[in-house]
């Protein structure tokens, strides 16, 4: 149990992160890209630029399993 709280705790850190960064940079986050789907419905995947697709759907996944990796081996650490 401690170790998927470590691993959850990297996750969300790593997330927390990622997303400041983005929000920096002016990439759309899953936050901002679900706002423009309320409002826009599905006209939101145009107002979409290639650098907001690739972030969503590959760079922001592989961090967020950099971040399960990151957790693991932290409890690996701690726990044995």
């Amino acid at each position: 149990m401690i170790r998927l709280y470590i691993i959850g705790l990297a996750i969300l850190i790593i997330a927390i992160l990622a997303n400041g960064i983005i929000a920096k940079i002016g990439l759309k986050s899953w936050y901002g890209f679900i706002e423009l789907l309320s409002k826009e419905g599905s006209s939101a995947f145009s107002k979409l630029n290639i650098f907001d697709y690739l972030w969503l759907f590959i760079a922001y996944p592989f961090i967020l399993g950099i971040g399960y990796w990151l957790g693991e081996k932290i409890s690996n650490l701690i726990l044995n």
